[in-house]
């Protein structure tokens, strides 16, 4: 049964910054790359599932690696704009949580570069979330965000974008299945073009998003 929480955490109104992101589309579509969006959604699953999932994982199974884990994320993360997006929306979606859930969420470290992955495992550990809820809705999120973003670039419209987002579950249960299990030691990036892409934000011409 899903939980009231977990609709509030996915609901597009959750103030935690994600629709000022395109996760590389903005730049992969000024450069001409985007013949598909629903391939180029699908490549950013396969992304989050290798290169983010295994730290929320981890984080949710033991919150007091999250200052490790956050290093992780911060080497890993070597694309200086996907880095930056990340430690943008951990600080948006990690401040949201403490304002909405004062006397549930956790109290961050001092030092912590604040990368999503990690506090997302963390935070919905302690809003009582379950590890596979986590996992999903952080995957059902990248994908949205993808979407969204296609939407307000001009690249499909928004009966489209929801008709993408309900073809998408076998791939969402697909990445779910092949990288719910990965460990940190696993992390990759299965989607070099889409991560050189997105590199190349900040020297776009205009932009409608950060990233």
């Amino acid at each position: 049964m899903v939980s009231w929480r977990l609709l509030q955490l996915a609901d597009s109104a959750f103030p935690t910054g994600g629709f000022a992101h395109s996760g590389g589309l903005e730049a992969a579509a000024q450069a001409g790359e985007v013949r598909d969006l629903r391939a180029f959604t699908r490549a950013v699953l396969w992304q989050a599932g290798f290169g983010a999932l295994p730290l929320a994982r981890e984080a949710w199974l033991d919150a007091g690696k999250l200052v490790l884990l956050d290093a992780r994320a911060d080497v890993f993360l070597a694309n200086h704009i996907a880095n930056r997006a990340s430690r943008t929306q951990g600080e948006a979606f990690f401040s949201t949580c403490a304002r909405v859930f004062p006397e549930e969420a956790p109290r961050a470290p001092e030092g912590l570069c604040m990368h999503l992955a990690p506090l997302w495992g963390v935070v919905f550990r302690a809003l009582a979330m379950s590890l596979e809820e986590t996992q999903r809705l952080f995957l059902w999120s990248s994908a949205r965000g993808v979407l969204s973003a296609g939407v307000r670039l001009g690249l499909a419209g928004t009966y489209e974008a929801q008709r993408m987002l309900g073809e998408l579950a076998p791939a969402l249960d697909e990445v779910a299945s092949r990288c719910g299990s990965l460990g940190v030691d696993d992390l990759a990036q299965p989607a070099p073009l889409l991560d050189l892409f997105h590199a190349t934000h900040d020297r776009l011409h205009s932009r409608l998003f950060q990233s």
